[in-house]
């Protein structure tokens, strides 16, 4: 079973989220916990799962079974995104370590 973790982004972003977005999560996140799977963006451990026109972006250290939610957003600032995670990689993959 994997622990996830959230980034204070994420965790920001998911106290904005209405009901609806709010229950998806939580149910991909008891998925998430047995077994880590989405849509790769770039690495094997960084990746998406989609719900309506929107992303749930996470890594995944496989090793030590853990995740980190980093963050929910738009098909379109996805690029953003996707650019954020490879400029802070090593603290983002370290994040998880240090809880």
């Amino acid at each position: 079973m994997y622990v996830i973790f959230a980034t204070d982004t994420f965790k920001e972003i998911y106290s904005s989220l209405d009901k609806t977005e709010k229950d998806w999560i939580d149910t991909i996140k008891k998925k998430l916990e047995e077994i880590p799977t989405g849509r790769p963006l770039g690495y094997r451990w960084f990746l998406e799962k989609k719900f309506l026109n929107k992303r749930l972006f996470f890594l995944v250290d496989e090793e030590r079974k853990k995740l980190l939610f980093v963050s929910f957003a738009s098909k379109k600032e996805e690029q953003a995104i996707i650019d954020f995670v490879k400029d802070n990689m090593k603290e983002l993959l370290e994040h998880p370590h240090n809880l």
